[in-house]
């Protein structure tokens, strides 16, 4: 199958039209569904207009046009433990992690230009122009250098960096103008993290750092392998890497039990060793940032572009937090809870009683202190529906710490990935926090 690719829109107001025309392609789904479902007795809701079926092909697919910050900031919505956005929006914009447009080969062949010099194929025996796999950020591309070494080149999007702070802005705009985030919801604090933390992804010099740290850290560990960073060949727009081959990890819910289990389980040391060892956590989940070897039984570890470093202050209240938890301690919860900065200022008891219960609904796994079956769990859906009645009814609209919400984004998307490959594992045995 061929893969249809676009030029990527770099102007400010060539980006912001191409939202605008979304919010009135939408406008106008709605206004001729709502008049046919009147017409036929219906008295449908406006939220079941705006997300209907026509309505998500239609953002999904343009937004996997514009690519940048504008695919990637409702993920970052959908990171708050409210779960505040609709689940068929979060579904939508889960859609788009890596299902965007590719630009094509004249574009791609500029960016390369740009950032190698036009000389730059003798470095190469073989590059190839199709990339085999495109994100919000950029695309992957499969080559061979001079030198005979397989590699990895991610190649960014011409001037996406410089369409972050603008599209994270008329994103949500025009998701509040279309009733699809409550008017009442604060998420500044939360956007502005967002677009430094994008800022950051989009350095893939700053990520060639992280994943020779990485490197580093996980060079005799067991299950686990991160690809090598081909210096010569980087810069801050392009990243090139030795090439690992892999399945897709999210294919072995095909796997024999052991081996979900020891993957599964490797991950969730891994995440205990990145707080309370590295003082860094790799914090986007994507299943495709996992790659599984049949051959190794490794798990190849890809893109550190989110990648955070966390203070001791930090991560000792959290070591304090999941001590408390498995000790059903909710006076050691709160404390920790207060140590991170998880609290608001002004915060009613009733409302102070509904984040403990939440907290302990998350930590679940790992206060069980036995397996726990997180494919017959219903641990997500409990968690939106405490999280939606928190905000909606309590009226308590506080946002965590950034530090926060990123660390729970990982966490939430390692027990997806364990539901999804039907595990069930004892979590605390894995966790191992200095001074425990």
């Amino acid at each position: 199958m061929v893969m249809k690719s676009s030029k990527v829109p770099h102007g400010k107001w060539s980006r912001f039209g191409a939202l605008a025309s979304i919010a009135g392609r939408v406008a106008s789904n709605v206004a001729w569904e709502g008049t046919k479902q009147f017409a036929q007795g219906n008295r449908p809701s406006r939220k079941d207009l705006v997300m209907s079926p026509a309505n998500i092909a239609h953002v999904a697919d343009k937004l996997a046009d514009l690519r940048g910050a504008a695919m990637k900031v409702g993920q970052l919505l959908s990171m708050d433990a409210g779960d505040l956005i609709p689940p068929e929006l979060s579904d939508l914009l889960a859609r788009l992690r890596n299902h965007a447009t590719p630009m094509p080969p004249a574009q791609l062949k500029a960016v390369l230009n740009e950032q190698w010099g036009d000389n730059w194929q003798a470095e190469f025996t073989h590059f190839r122009f199709s990339p085999i796999a495109s994100a919000s950020i950029g695309q992957v591309h499969e080559a061979y250098t001079d030198a005979g070494d397989k590699v990895a080149v991610k190649v960014q999007y011409p001037r996406i960096k410089d369409s972050i702070d603008s599209d994270v802005d008329n994103v949500i705009t025009l998701l509040r103008l279309s009733g699809l985030i409550p008017k009442e919801a604060n998420y500044q604090a939360l956007l502005d993290e967002a677009k430094q933390q994008l800022h950051d992804e989009a350095d893939y010099l700053k990520e060639a750092q992280s994943l020779i740290r990485f490197g580093t850290h996980l060079k005799d560990a067991d299950g686990l392998v991160v690809p090598k960073v081909h210096s010569a060949l980087t810069s801050d727009r392009i990243l090139t890497m030795s090439y690992m081959a892999g399945e897709p990890i999210e294919q072995l819910d095909r796997a024999s039990e052991a081996v979900r289990q020891r993957v599964v389980s490797r991950l969730f040391q891994l995440l205990f060793e990145e707080v309370f060892m590295f003082g860094e956590v790799q914090t986007d989940p994507n299943f495709a940032n996992y790659l599984y070897q049949p051959d190794t039984g490794r798990v190849v570890l890809l893109d550190f572009g989110a990648t955070r470093q966390y203070a001791p202050t930090f991560t000792d209240g959290y070591r304090k937090l999941f001590l408390a938890a498995i000790e059903k301690d909710n006076a050691g919860i709160e404390a920790a809870l207060t140590q991170i900065g998880f609290f608001a200022e002004h915060i009613l008891p009733e409302q102070k009683a509904s984040v403990l219960e939440l907290v302990n609904t998350a930590c679940e796994p790992i206060a069980a202190d036995a397996p726990f079956a997180f494919g017959q769990a219903d641990l997500a859906t409990r968690l939106r529906n405490r999280g939606v009645a928190l905000s909606m009814e309590q009226g308590y609209w506080h946002t965590p710490p950034a530090d926060a919400l990123f660390l729970h984004r990982k966490i939430a998307g390692l027990y997806l990935l364990a539901a999804k490959l039907d595990v069930t594992l004892n979590v605390s045995g894995y966790f191992y926090p200095p001074g425990d």
